[in-house]
Parts: structure tokens; C-alpha cells; sequence
């Protein structure tokens, strides 16, 4: 009966079971070395952006309270911080760290945040159980294949318009798949791990109404879950196998009105989804990327802030919503507000040549001159962007002077994309001045380790 319902969405009625046979059957030889030091870089990024943290006041008081709770006596570590605690409490801790900045990497064809997620849950999944650094690789190369295919299936503008913050959503998924490779569950038990992680899926942007500061709570929740669900399974409980199906209940009937089934299977092994994460430059929402870029460019060709009569920022459906439409994003007071504010970052980077961390504190976002400029900046819709979405998140910034001239930039995909990628160099340079600035002299010496997983017979302390 329940067969017959899939046929809704058509394609194979075994997608999920699919991907518990590819994930169950993998192994690390199989996988090409370049995807092999992909997923490493992603790892180091996923860290170095999680110690980048440590030290924001949300981050030390939700540790404070925790500890209080959970106790500080266990078998994995929070990053940057030496604290042992149990379980489930480094990796929500660290995945919190990891969204906390807002300079994790991005699978932009799903819209997942999937290191900050997949990562934390991996890492210390692996440490509880003494896993080698090979087998932690595979772990994180498994988790993002799954992430990123579960978020593109669930269809990820349809999904995004209805609401749901699919960095959640979809990564219980993620979290659960790295897990289950690493608790070692055979194909049926990894299946119920994948179904008890869909009935878990939550997270949506509600927080952009009032620029609440709970979004770091989905990754957290969501890699605590996924390994709550690994675990739950290798205890014998089963989950749906049709969590995305089913008509009563499944998520693509509950979460898009354009599901992708085809999605979760297809090309397993073939194509490898690691490999087009972006890598972000700029420690805010990533639909403002393009606008920052355009913007900087124009700078360069001479642009002024006092030049300015007026500015446009024609952009994706999905990238006005998050970044134009609210009104923290028209009005931006608080970092939150600032960090989905595509007015106030296009002001930023014309008044300041740079988009940085010092940028998001409040003095910074109060001041007068910021205020000035980010409201002559307007954001629209423009369809032909929105076309293209998800596979480039673009823009058009048309800035008309005082004097009458119009000067614009348009920019196809944002820097840190797989098309205008960062180099390996760069992303080294982006996580050591990150861990440095909480660690000190440290840094290089973290950084050398979680480069140098591959082989190791453990992971290190960082």
C-alpha cells in the first residue's frame, strides 16, 4: 500500500534503502584521493571556523549551563577548549561553534551548512570510540554525500519558501549517516538510523522576524540528533524507511511541493557532492556573498559612499527573502540582523573596502554613516537570477551617483564558490588567523594536524 502511495512522486521506491547500501558498502580505497583531500580541507575548515568561536559570550554561556547539566567528564572534546565531556555534548557544542560565525562551508545546490552539521558529529562519534583517522575520513566523506542529496531532494527553493531551515532538516540525515559508518551498522540497521533521523528533522527561519539568536541551535541540534539516531539504531529500534515518502507523514509531502526523489541515489559513487562545497569569505549569510562581491568591485572602479544617490540589488527570490525582505535586513541594529542584511553589508564593503568579524559588532552597526548609506540601498526580485538558483546565487548591483552616473557590477557566483573557488593556501590562511585569534601560537600546530588525519592512528586533541 505504502508502495503504491510512492508512486506519487515517481522514480525508484528503494531511494533511501539505496543509499544505505552505497553508505554501508563503502570504503576509503575506493574513493579518489583528490575527494580524499577535499573532505580533509572541509574538515579543517569545519574546525577552524568551530575554535573561531569558543570566545563568543552566547557560546560561553550556553557551555557554562551545559557543563552544569551534563558534567564535564567524558570521552570526546570540545575543540580549542580542552574540556572532556560526553557524547552528545561536544557535538552539540561544536556544531554550534561551527554556525556561530557564519563562515562555514556551503553545498549551495541543497543550501546546506553541511560541516558544521556532519563534522562535530564525526569527529566525535570517532573519538568516543577510538576510531583511526582513516575511518573518521570515510565517516565525513559519507556524511556529506548524504546531507547534500537528502537537501536537494527535498527540493531547495520549494523547501526554503515554505519556511524550513534545511541545514536542519536535512542534516539529521548527515549526522546519521557518518555516525552509522563509524558505529559500523549493517544496511538494515543504517536504514532505521536514516529514518529515525527524518522524524527528527525541524528548523525553520522564523528567527529572521525578530533577529533571534537561535540559529545556531539547528546544526547543534540537528548533529546531536543524527547521532542519537545511529546510536538508537545500533540499540535495536527501527526507523521509517519511507520517512520521505510515505503519503501520511513523509517529509516531502510535509516540507516541499517540489520534491526530487531522484536525488537521494542517483550517481552514487560517480559524483561526489564534497566536491562542490563553497568555502565562505565572509562571516555572513551567504546570499549576501554576491552583493559584497559586486559592491567591493565597484569600490575599485571608484565608487565612493559619499558618491551615492541610490543603490539597487537585484537578486535571487530566496536571497531577498533572507537578506532584503525582513526588517532586521532593512533595519539592521543587532549582529544577526547585519549578518542577513544585504543593505548593510553593501554598505560595509563600500565604506570600509572589507566584510570582516569587526564589522558585526554592534558600534560598528550603529554608526551613523552605515545607517546613512544601508538605507539607500534597495533590495528586489529579479526573475532571471531566480532561474538560476540554486546552482548560481547571483546578483546585480547598480549603484546612480549624485552627479548621474550609473555604475554597475554583476556577479554570476560569489567568491568561495566551486566556479570562483578558494585556493588551498587561502583556506589555510582563512582557519589559522581564525584559531589564532583564540589559541595564540597553537595555531600552526592544530592546523598541521588535522591536515595530516589520513594514516593517523587517532584523532588529535585541537
Amino acid at each position: 500500500m505504502i508502495l503504491r502511495k510512492f508512486d506519487n512522486f515517481g522514480g525508484n521506491k528503494l531511494e533511501l534503502r539505496d543509499l544505505a547500501h552505497f553508505l554501508t558498502n563503502l570504503e576509503l580505497k575506493n574513493i579518489h584521493k583528490i575527494v580524499k583531500k577535499t573532505a580533509n580541507l572541509c574538515i579543517l575548515d569545519s574546525v577552524g571556523v568551530a575554535i573561531g568561536a569558543k570566545e563568543n559570550p552566547q557560546i560561553q554561556n550556553v557551555l557554562r549551563d551545559y557543563l552544569e547539566i551534563c558534567g564535564n567528564k567524558g570521552s570526546a572534546h570540545i575543540w580549542g577548549t580542552g574540556k572532556r565531556v560526553p557524547l552528545l555534548t561536544a557535538i552539540f557544542m561544536n556544531a554550534m561553534m561551527g554556525h556561530t560565525l557564519e563562515l562555514d562551508d556551503v553545498h549551495t545546490d541543497s543550501k546546506t551548512h553541511i560541516g558544521t552539521v556532519v563534522v562535530p558529529a564525526a569527529w566525535s562519534m570517532a573519538e568516543y570510540l577510538g576510531k583511526t583517522g582513516d575511518e573518521f575520513l570515510l565517516a565525513v566523506i559519507c556524511g556529506y554525500e548524504t546531507m547534500a542529496r537528502i537537501g536537494m531532494a527535498l527540493g531547495v527553493s520549494a523547501h526554503r519558501n515554505l519556511g524550513w531551515h534545511v541545514t536542519s532538516t536535512a542534516g539529521t540525515f548527515g549526522a546519521a549517516a557518518a555516525c552509522a559508518k563509524l558505529l559500523g551498522l549493517d544496511e538494515d540497521q543504517t536504514v532505521s538510523a536514516l529514518g529515525l533521523a527524518g522524524t527528527q528533522s525541524f528548523g525553520t527561519w522564523a528567527f529572521l522576524a525578530d533577529g533571534a539568536t537561535n540559529k545556531v541551535l539547528h546544526p547543534a541540534r540537528a548533529a546531536a540528533s543524527g547521532c542519537e539516531a545511529a546510536l538508537l539504531a545500533k540499540a535495536g529500534m527501527t526507523g521509517p524507511e519511507f520517512i520521505l515518502t510515505a503519503e501520511d507523514g513523509g517529509l516531502f509531502n510535509n516540507m516541499t511541493n517540489e520534491p526530487k526523489p531522484e536525488m537521494v541515489a542517483n550517481g552514487l559513487g560517480e559524483k561526489w557532492y564534497i566536491m562542490e562545497m563553497d568555502n565562505k569569505p565572509y562571516p555572513c549569510c551567504r546570499s549576501t556573498h554576491c552583493t559584497i562581491d559586486g559592491t567591493l568591485s565597484l569600490r575599485r572602479q571608484g565608487l565612493r559612499a559619499e558618491d551615492v544617490e541610490s543603490i539597487e540589488v537585484r537578486t535571487y527570490l530566496v536571497g531577498n527573502k533572507q537578506c532584503g525582505m525582513s526588517d532586521g535586513s532593512r533595519n539592521p541594529k543587532k549582529p544577526v540582523d547585519a549578518k542577513f542584511s544585504t543593505p548593510f553589508t553593501v554598505a560595509a564593503a563600500l565604506l570600509y573596502g572589507e566584510v570582516t568579524l569587526e564589522h558585526f559588532k554592534e558600534e560598528y552597526i550603529l554608526r551613523p554613516e552605515i545607517q546613512e548609506l544601508l538605507r539607500k540601498v534597495t533590495v528586489v526580485t529579479d526573475g532571471r537570477f531566480t532561474e538560476k538558483y540554486p546552482d548560481h546565487w547571483g546578483c546585480r548591483v547598480i549603484a546612480t551617483c549624485k552627479d548621474g552616473r550609473v555604475m554597475e557590477q554583476e556577479v554570476e557566483d560569489a567568491s568561495g564558490s566551486v566556479y570562483n573557488p578558494l585556493s588551498e593556501e587561502q583556506v589555510r590562511s582563512k582557519v589559522t588567523a581564525l584559531v589564532r585569534e583564540t589559541c595564540g601560537a597553537q595555531a600552526e600546530e592544530i592546523v598541521a594536524a588535522i591536515l595530516s588525519l589520513s594514516g593517523r592512528s587517532g584523532l588529535p586533541v585541537v
